[in-house]
């Protein structure tokens, strides 16, 4: 299939899954004349004073650094985020493919600290350049990710990237997928084709995400130096591909920090109807206002789960028979592993109550109580005796409504033109959402949409089958899954966290990344684990996920000095 490119539409088919020709140490590579315009200027910047656990410290900013040479202009009213309306932004050239770096007096002359990359594109949004690192802020290293790191001595970079939602100058849409990821190894090729000039070390980057964010941290770890990027990359400039189309530097990372990742888009609502169907949740919680759908999309879960050929660390197979087993298993881990954090940890009883706070945006936080009638904790032991899974799930959908059904790809189906889901991530830059899964394609009903089978006379099938269909080739450049275990340079450490109490994605998907990250030979460190009782939400568990990063920065030893390039 040809690739979609936010900019272009590749006509040449890409293998999958091949490795970008490049230098192994992805330094010291023929100069460039198209990255001469990306040397970075170590001068350019202001210092600003932060408090970090009520000690003072000095940061280095380097302010909005373009990372690609030919960034695609903004308008500069852009879509206002969950309240509506609308928002200006000042940096139209390059507000969305920028990145802040933030420098410790620590780290000042350190070339061999790590980088904290952190990607800020919740629900796969479009993410404009942010400043996580204020003058006159107060960080808790106990609590702040942003604290933590810059105490650690870590450069800490805010990057920008494209997705959905964005608006162009030309009133198109240029965000869509594989924008996200592009646009993220585009920075990652900046900070190795600077790498002896800027503080921290490009061999030490550590990709920090939640939802979307998580997912776009996933992919960026999973694909590393895949050749089917070229194209979208040399498109925007980014560093490193030359004249040729050929890659000069490498953008595989060191260590993914991952939270709820919203990922494997293609599958997501059949993983989602699958497991709130199975036990009859939707039914439960009065949430299944379109159960013919719901049965339907769930009946394609098994076939897709056994086409991935996952197994559990005990050696069985995970399949739709044993998913549910496996979630009670990982959920008993999580609550085991919680009371024996910490003796203060409770769980309540049966019949006892769990206490939940939470808070729309804008909206002050409510608590709310919600009786145990789902796990039993012996309290002596710390140990689990039991979870009942049909009320577990209940649960988890009460304190959190469900989704729609189609839950990711339902704008065009049955009449829905209001829905925000990510649907309009996908199709060309000209057209303002494409449904991207079968079930979505087939039902799509709106007409003069340019989606379906009701405007295009062709079904999924048909449809995906021509050549000139690249909705495919997106939904595939999003996903890690479809790079596990492959030639791609997937990062050897990953930390991925999902909540117990999130709803906002299946708990099968983490699950199964967990499960393909363990079988591929290159990851060497893999931290996985629900955690409990939290939301969808990421960043709760700092001293934890900074202990691991400095853990596995200490176990692979110092990184190679940089070389200057030329």
């Amino acid at each position: 299939m040809a690739l979609a490119s936010s900019l272009v539409l590749a006509t040449v088919a890409m293998p999958t899954s091949v490795a970008l020709a490049a230098p192994s140490a992805g330094r010291g590579h023929a100069a460039d004349p198209e990255d001469a315009e990306l040397d970075f200027d170590s001068s350019a910047y202001t210092t600003i004073t932060v408090t970090v656990d009520d000690r003072p410290v000095n940061v280095r900013w380097y302010k909005e650094i373009c990372y690609v040479a030919n960034p695609v202009a903004a308008a500069a009213q852009q879509p206002g985020g969950p309240g509506g309306g609308t928002t200006t932004i000042p940096n139209t050239a390059c507000g969305y493919q920028s990145m802040n770096v933030f420098v410790p007096e620590s780290a000042f002359g350190d070339q061999r600290t790590p980088v904290y990359f952190a990607v800020n594109n919740s629900g796969w949004m479009a993410s404009y350049v942010k400043a996580g690192v204020t003058a006159g802020a107060s960080y808790d290293s106990s609590t702040s990710n942003v604290g933590a790191a810059l105490k650690a001595g870590y450069v800490f970079v805010d990057v920008a990237n494209r997705s959905r939602g964005l608006v162009g100058a030309d009133g198109s849409s240029p965000g869509k997928a594989p924008a996200a990821a592009v646009d993220a190894k585009a920075a990652v090729r900046y900070l190795r084709l600077n790498d002896a000039a800027m503080p921290g070390s490009a061999e030490r980057i550590v990709v920090n995400g939640t939802s979307g964010g998580g997912a776009l941290a996933s992919i960026l770890g999973a694909s590393g130096n895949s050749a089917e990027y070229a194209p979208h990359l040399a498109a925007i400039g980014a560093a490193g591909i030359d004249a040729k189309g050929r890659s000069t530097l490498r953008d595989d990372v060191f260590a993914v920090n991952a939270y709820c990742p919203i990922t494997d888009l293609g599958n997501a609502d059949i993983a989602y109807e699958w497991l709130y169907n199975v036990l009859g949740t939707r039914d439960a919680t009065g949430s299944n206002p379109s159960p013919a759908e719901a049965a339907a999309i769930a009946e394609r879960f098994a076939a897709y789960e056994r086409s991935l050929g996952l197994r559990n660390p005990d050696g069985t197979r995970l399949t739709a028979a044993t998913l549910l087993d496996t979630i009670e298993k990982e959920v008993v881990r999580s609550a085991e592993t919680y009371l024996e954090a910490d003796p203060a940890h409770t769980i309540p009883p049966l019949g006892g109550t769990f206490e939940i706070t939470s808070g729309g945006p804008g909206g002050p936080p409510a608590t709310k109580s919600y009786v145990n009638d789902w796990i039993d904790v012996d309290t002596a032991t710390g140990k689990v005796r039991s979870v009942d899974m049909t009320r577990y799930l209940a649960f988890v959908a009460t304190q959190a409504t469900l989704k729609t059904t189609p839950a990711f790809d339902a704008v065009g189906v049955n009449g829905n033109t209001a829905g925000r889901t990510e649907t309009n991530l996908f199709g060309p830059p000209t057209q303002e959402y494409l449904n991207y899964t079968e079930y979505g394609w087939n039902h799509n009903d709106v007409a003069g949409d340019g989606s379906g089978l009701d405007d295009t006379g062709l079904n999924w099938k048909q449809y995906t089958a021509k050549q000139s269909t690249t909705v495919d080739d997106q939904v595939h450049l999003i996903n890690p899954m479809d790079f596990v275990g492959t030639r791609a340079d997937t990062a050897p450490n990953w930390y991925v966290r999902h909540g117990t109490r999130d709803r906002d994605t299946a708990f099968t998907v983490p699950v199964n990344l967990d499960r393909a990250l363990a079988a591929d030979k290159q990851v060497t460190n893999l931290d996985y684990r629900l955690a409990w009782n939290q939301p969808h939400a990421g960043n709760y568990d700092v001293p934890e996920a900074m202990a691991w990063i400095a853990d596995a920065v200490r176990k692979a030893g110092a990184p190679p000095a940089p070389r200057r390039r030329g």
